[in-house]
């Protein structure tokens, strides 16, 4: 059973069309989406913007449909100047940069609970990822993703993440679904679509195209499905 989990309607839409024998189930917060897609045992969910939203959700899915991979799908700013709209993103790994307890001694982004920065990926899903993205004509690079409850939109703060984390992609989720996935010793993987730079023009060029990298994501995503 895989995990889908998606920060917003607009990022599970697409894929939700492709969903065989559909069952929906209302909890608090969160519809979940449970059927076949392409041959595969899925269940898909819309979270809410959010390191809690997504964590809780990827927690539920663990907890009540066996899911023993998540995948999370959607948009993200541009950390990295190579990075244009509409290229996609496979994380290779995941940090939260909004973590912060230097003060006591710790490395920035440091979670004590499961004492690392760093939340790994799962490799091979992420080769399988990189392979459906250019299948469908995207340019695709697999690099570090920053997660943090911040919609990053100033040039201080993506050079600040960029150079403490050597991320080439920020959003707002994945983070907090990798450091689920660990705990409970299932296997991860993210991939995002470019929607902004992450800059001070980045609420401009989010509205503008932010629908079209998420249907993008979905695209390579449903390769992945249909092809593995």
């Amino acid at each position: 059973m895989t995990g889908i989990i998606a920060a917003m309607q607009k990022e599970l839409s697409e894929l939700e069309k492709h969903i065989e024998n559909a069952s929906y189930r209302q909890l608090p917060g969160t519809s979940f989406i449970s059927g076949t897609l392409y041959g595969h045992e899925i269940v898909a969910a819309v979270c809410g913007i959010g390191k809690v939203n997504a964590a809780v959700c990827a927690q539920r899915m663990i907890d009540l449909y066996r899911a023993d991979r998540i995948i999370n799908t959607g948009v993200a700013g541009a950390l990295s100047g190579s990075l244009h709209v509409c290229d996609a993103v496979v994380a290779s790994y995941a940090v939260q940069h909004d973590v912060d307890t230097t003060a006591l001694g710790d490395e920035i982004g440091f979670v004590s609970t499961v004492n690392t920065v760093r939340f790994e990926t799962d490799k091979e899903t992420n080769e399988a990822l990189l392979r459906s993205i250019r299948a469908v004509g995207l340019r695709g690079t697999i690099g570090g993703i920053a997660s943090g409850d911040q919609f990053i939109s100033a040039a201080q703060d993506k050079q600040r993440i960029s150079s403490l984390f050597s991320c080439v992609a920020c959003e707002m989720e994945g983070g907090a679904i990798a450091q689920v996935c660990r705990i409970n010793q299932i296997p991860c993987a993210i991939i995002r679509t470019i929607s902004d730079g992450a800059d001070e023009d980045a609420s401009m060029s989010y509205a503008a195209f932010s629908d079209l990298a998420a249907v993008n994501s979905a695209k390579a995503l449903l390769h992945f499905f249909k092809n593995n």
